[in-house]
């Protein structure tokens, strides 16, 4: 499932960059022509409002052209790699967030009436992180190593699947802590940028100042945005994580006590 979702992420990039050369390439013949119409006009109405029939995928090229390729281009790979974990990431944590009570009602019927043995063939034959810890307790008790030794593997096993639902999430953090340093580096760029314009001009002007002002606030935005987007994904998987915790938890306590009734 990861290896679809990395492959998909790399597809996107590879069509947005095209896209991108595409549009570059026409747009710039267009603002030409639009800077000539501007010139001949011979009076302009600041104030003066018009309609934006502009779709907001062409504001968005437009403002990523305008940002910069590189660190654009870079930006927007930590949000589809950010988003492609963060996906993937969602489908296994619902899929592993079983119905475990109904799990448990079952284990229950197996040990009252067929004792250790199918209870543990039924957990064995259950997917999900829940009845992995139950087969690893219904085996040492199968095996005749007690009750004691069945509580200590539930626990140690149940370490052992927190760390796999948590397996991921790292990379995520490092998109969200990547994608802001990102968006400042273009800005300080862009201010570079600027110093240079004036450096060769020997002047201080707003035109000259304007170009690398723009990219560098529109790297800043982009980064910031990335990160607060991905943020959301790692909260929300998060509060999943948390949740089939306590309930792995809570499961766990009720098997132990199914097996200590159970086996006087």
């Amino acid at each position: 499932m990861k290896k679809i979702f990395m492959f998909l992420a790399v597809i996107g990039l590879l069509t947005i960059s095209a896209e991108y050369q595409k549009t570059f390439a026409q747009d710039q013949p267009a603002e030409q022509t639009e800077a000539v119409a501007q010139a001949n006009d011979e009076v302009v109405d600041p104030f003066a409002a018009g309609p934006n029939d502009t779709p907001i995928h062409q504001q968005l090229k437009k403002l990523f052209i305008e940002g910069g390729a590189t660190f654009m281009a870079l930006v927007l790979l930590c949000l589809i790699l950010g988003l492609a974990i963060a996906i993937a990431k969602i489908i296994t944590l619902s899929i592993a967030q079983n119905n475990n009570q109904k799990l448990l009602d079952k284990i229950e019927d197996c040990l009252k009436n067929e004792g250790v043995e199918k209870a543990f063939e039924l957990c064995k034959n259950t997917p999900g992180p829940v009845a992995r810890i139950f087969t690893q307790g219904l085996l040492r008790v199968k095996d005749g190593q007690g009750i004691e030794k069945a509580e200590k593997s539930v626990i140690e096993y149940g370490s052992v699947e927190m760390g796999k639902l948590e397996k991921g999430l790292s990379w995520i953090g490092l998109f969200i802590g990547i994608a802001p340093q990102l968006g400042f580096m273009g800005t300080v760029l862009g201010l570079i940028q600027a110093f240079d314009a004036i450096e060769v001009a020997g002047d201080i002007s707003p035109a000259l100042v304007a170009g690398g002002m723009k990219v560098a606030l529109i790297t800043t935005v982009g980064g910031l945005v990335v990160a607060i987007i991905l943020q959301l994904f790692y909260n929300y998987i998060i509060s999943k994580i948390d949740t089939i915790v306590v309930d792995m938890e809570d499961s766990s306590i009720s098997l132990v006590d199914m097996l200590v009734k159970y086996s006087k």
